[in-house]
């Protein structure tokens, strides 16, 4: 009898306790190294202001943080409704989170939210970065935000007549490249090889010279191609070749406006600007020796746009005033030169 009330006992306790209802689970909240992080990345963003691009100061930073716990969205100018308020920060203004929607290690613009263009992003450490180099890459980020907020960018895009029928925006990642065709590759190899040669003689007597060799060499890569090849690959070096130019920009005034706060230099794998800046430069001019087209495919043009926005410095300062009003290609800045 003993063992049986003590278990009759023990069920009644039971059903007690699961009448209780728990109490409610307190939503997520933005971590404190997250906050911290995205406001450098905020304070990046008002320390290049317009000095770069002409009216980046006045697109919104648009972020979507994602985490394993939720996502954040901070700066947005029209968040969806399955959003909800989360707060506010001082730096960041209203925040918002919703539960999980993207891959927490996502790094990538597009128009994710309202079709707004947005930065959605993962923490440093699931983007595999520094907290300095992923404040910066939210900076190249940002910058595609300014491209593709232009009115006319997406209507541009689709005049250059490459989508052949997709419309997911797809065809950008998967175009048919011949990225193995021995004479295109033959022909790449040339133009990054000469470019490198004029960047590195630059202030010299031999600068005008190799930068002629240089556009010999990129006359020869477009022989190459085919109209439409050629405008994909004009295309990808005006996108993501200029991101990324955009990138070191910043990262260069970032190094010479002094140090940031001491709450983001005491984040956990922080690197100081000069030291990011400079593998940045050196990762675009080596990328030049070492980038394998038909390996590395789309991602090849990344150091070749880096490095022809740095030769226009030298040959066109004035460059930029023409990259919006004459998108989608860079050979026409060099007609004048």
């Amino acid at each position: 009898m003993r063992t049986a009330l003590t278990i009759a006992l023990c069920i009644l306790g039971a059903g007690s306790i699961r009448a209780q209802a728990p109490p409610p689970a307190a939503p997520p909240s933005l971590a404190t190294a997250d906050r911290i992080a995205l406001t450098e990345a905020k304070r990046l963003a008002l320390l290049a202001g317009d000095s770069l691009w002409p009216g980046w100061s006045g697109a919104p930073l648009a972020v979507l943080l994602v985490t394993p716990e939720a996502e954040f969205l901070i700066e947005h100018p029209r968040p969806s409704l399955d959003f909800e308020a989360a707060g506010a920060e001082a730096t960041l203004g209203p925040i918002r989170q919703r539960a999980p929607v993207f891959p927490p290690n996502l790094l990538a613009t597009f128009p994710a939210v309202s079709g707004v263009p947005t930065v959605v992003v993962g923490r440093p450490e699931a983007t595999e970065k520094s907290p300095t180099a992923w404040a910066l890459t939210i900076m190249h980020e940002r910058f595609h935000q300014l491209q593709m907020s232009r009115p006319d960018y997406f209507e541009g895009v689709n005049a250059l007549g490459l989508a052949r029928g997709d419309t997911t925006g797809q065809w950008m990642l998967d175009y048919p490249f011949p990225y193995e065709d021995p004479t295109v590759r033959g022909r790449f190899v040339e133009v990054t090889s000469r470019l490198l040669r004029a960047l590195e003689t630059a202030g010299s007597d031999q600068f005008a010279e190799r930068v002629e060799a240089y556009h010999a060499a990129r006359e020869r890569f477009r022989e190459a191609l085919s109209p439409e090849d050629y405008r994909y690959a004009q295309f990808q070096l005006w996108q993501e070749g200029v991101a990324r130019y955009t990138e070191l920009r910043v990262a260069e005034l970032a190094a010479q406006s002094g140090e940031p706060p001491a709450a983001f230099r005491s984040l956990a794998g922080y690197e100081p600007y000069p030291d990011v800046a400079a593998r940045l430069r050196s990762e675009i001019l080596t990328g030049l020796q070492t980038t394998m087209l038909a390996d590395q495919r789309r991602i090849a043009f990344y150091a070749l746009g880096a490095a022809t926005a740095l030769i226009l410095d030298l040959t066109d300062p004035g460059w930029r005033d023409r990259y919006f009003t004459e998108p989608f290609a860079l050979d026409p800045y060099f007609e004048g030169d």
